[in-house]
C-alpha cells in the first residue's frame, strides 16, 4: 500500500472505531451487552496502529 492508501484505511477505520464507541455507549446506557463491541473495538485499535507503523516507515 501507498501512503496515499495507508492514510485512508486509517481514516476508515477511525471513522468505525467512533461509530463503534458511539454504538457502545447507547448499548451500556440501555444495559446491552457491550462484550461484542469491545472486542471490535480492540479489532480496531491494532489495525489502527499497524497502519500507523507502516506510515511510520513510508
Amino acid at each position: 500500500m501507498n501512503k496515499q492508501a495507508l492514510e485512508a484505511k486509517l481514516d476508515e477505520l477511525k471513522s468505525d472505531y467512533v461509530r463503534i464507541q458511539s454504538d457502545m455507549d447507547k448499548l451500556e446506557y440501555v444495559r446491552g451487552r457491550v462484550s461484542s463491541a469491545e472486542e471490535q473495538l480492540i479489532r480496531l485499535e491494532k489495525e489502527i496502529a499497524d497502519i500507523r507503523e507502516k506510515l511510520d516507515e513510508a
